[in-house]
């Protein structure tokens, strides 16, 4: 294997991609060379005139002393209005406590060790799509759980570990319900579709429909590649037993609980919906598509979150006091201090961009040249989808790639008719399916590891070439249903259509 021409092509690729520097880095550059480039199209006098006023737009230098006013006076109002920064700060209070408390990594014990025989691939693998809700749990709970279960049932161990990662990370930008993620990338394309139109909000559950549909394709999917490709495969990878720890019966007692509350939260929230005056509507309008309950999902959600972990603590016996939730909120902001400095840069980026008019020149040219090749919706939208999986070969950071390329692609794409929500639904393919094949996702590492405690010849190499079976599949087939979803022209989630009317 060591000499394979395979193998020889993946070491030059990390080789080359260990160069690259880190994301936030990224953005430290792009704030420099943003008022270069500006300097440079002021004083070659660029200009563009909008389709729809007519008006007349010419590159403005920041580099200047109004610019630099605009860069001193604005900087922290940068950050703090920036849209992704707070409602995922929000989301992740709640839902660390949920995952502090033990609340979900046993949530996913019990639903994957329940699973019947013939179920249990298609089961593990829509059970990784659903854990990206709590960040990693999915990677340190899931993927070794189904390697063990895998075991126990005379399959593959390797073959488990793989379904389980293609679903936790192939499928990452999927999910039935409303995370994080989704806060993170509305924020992302708001700001971005503000070039164009400042109105323009895209909400959490802008994709809600799309992704919804996109778990079922992708549980059948890498079902498919499990059952046809990889247990074939790995057929003689079977280790010593390692069984999972079982629930408990105070951990179960604690789960039924929560299912309790989830029935009366879910009671309460169609208690303000259903009736024509019900509390969360609009309050002038009586919609729901416009309502507190839809701009304020995110909040719902951390606080469902964090009413589950609490409970669950206290019944399982994990949480003795009421400092044990703060610890949990805590914990989960200590993990975001990452993501926070990135969002610093990527909001000075953002804005210097709006304010250079950069943005919606570039806009308005690459819409006039697809206006001119006229490729059509779909072709355009998969041929976005593919640029987006060969960048995310190279960076593995949704939120950071998101803000790189959304300021350009989402007025672009709005200048010919393609909402945001479709431009990011586009971007969510690409973002997943190439996660499982690169090397420099955090997490490739870890998964390596776990196949090694089952067969010691597993190498980088070997997963790879596992699970590049379900990257080109995950591709196909969510690429498909992308096609399907624009030619019968559906919404992709509430008031979130393809195209602007």
């Amino acid at each position: 294997m060591p000499s394979s021409l395979s193998h020889k092509f993946l070491n030059r690729v990390e080789s080359l991609g260990n160069r690259l520097p880190h994301p936030t880095l990224l953005f430290v550059f792009l704030c420099v060379l943003i008022p270069l480039l500006s300097a440079l199209f002021a004083w070659w006098g660029v200009s563009v005139t909008h389709p729809v006023s007519g008006e007349l737009i010419t590159a403005t230098n920041l580099i200047s002393g109004e610019g630099l006013q605009l860069v001193l006076e604005r900087t922290v109002s940068n950050f703090i209005h920036f849209a992704p920064v707070g409602t995922v700060l929000v989301a992740i209070m709640g839902i660390g406590i949920a995952e502090h408390s033990g609340l979900i990594g046993t949530l996913l014990k019990a639903v994957v060790m329940r699973a019947p025989e013939r179920l249990l691939t298609f089961l593990v693998v829509l059970t990784g799509v659903i854990s990206s809700i709590a960040a990693d749990s999915g990677y340190v709970v899931l993927i070794p759980l189904a390697g063990m279960l895998f075991h126990a049932m005379g399959r593959s161990p390797i073959a488990g570990i793989t379904a389980a990662f293609a679903g936790v990370s192939g499928g990452f930008s999927a999910n039935i319900l409303i995370t994080p993620l989704d806060a993170i990338l509305a924020g992302l394309s708001t700001e971005a579709a503000a070039l164009i139109d400042n109105r323009y909000e895209v909400t959490a559950a802008g994709n809600y429909y799309f992704t919804a549909g996109s778990s079922l394709v992708i549980a059948l999917t890498a079902t498919w590649v499990t059952e046809k490709i990889i247990l074939p495969r790995f057929s003689d990878t079977i280790s010593p037993a390692v069984a999972p720890a079982p629930v408990t019966l105070r951990e179960k007692r604690a789960l039924q609980a929560v299912g309790l509350f989830t029935l009366i939260f879910a009671a309460l929230l169609l208690w303000g919906l259903l009736p024509d005056d019900g509390v969360l509507r609009d309050p002038e309008s009586g919609e729901i598509l416009r309502s507190p309950f839809i701009t304020g999902i995110v909040t719902i959600i951390a606080v469902y979150a964090a009413i589950c972990g609490c409970l669950y603590g206290w019944l399982s016996g994990a949480y003795t006091r009421a400092s044990d939730a703060i610890e949990g909120m805590e914990s989960s902001i200590a993990t975001m201090a990452t993501y926070l400095v990135l969002m610093f840069f990527a909001a000075q980026f953002v804005n210097y961009f709006a304010w250079s008019q950069l943005g919606i020149i570039s806009a308005i040219k690459g819409a006039s040249l697809l206006e001119a090749l006229n490729p059509g919706t779909t072709l355009l939208l998969i041929s976005f989808v593919v640029l987006t999986a060969v960048i995310n070969l190279l960076i593995g950071s949704a939120s950071a790639m998101w803000a790189l390329v959304a300021p350009v692609f989402i007025p672009m794409f709005m200048l010919s008719g393609i909402s945001p929500e479709a431009t990011q639904a586009a971007y969510r393919i690409g973002d997943s399916v190439t996660n499982i094949i690169t090397p420099f996702m955090p997490y490739f590492g870890v998964v390596v590891a776990f196949a090694q405690r089952h067969d010691k010849r597993v190498g980088v190499g070997t997963i790879l070439a596992a699970m590049l079976p379900y990257s080109l599949a995950l591709l196909a087939s969510w690429s498909l249903l992308l096609a399907l979803w624009i030619g019968f022209d559906l919404p992709l989630g509430p008031g979130a259509p393809i195209f602007l009317r």
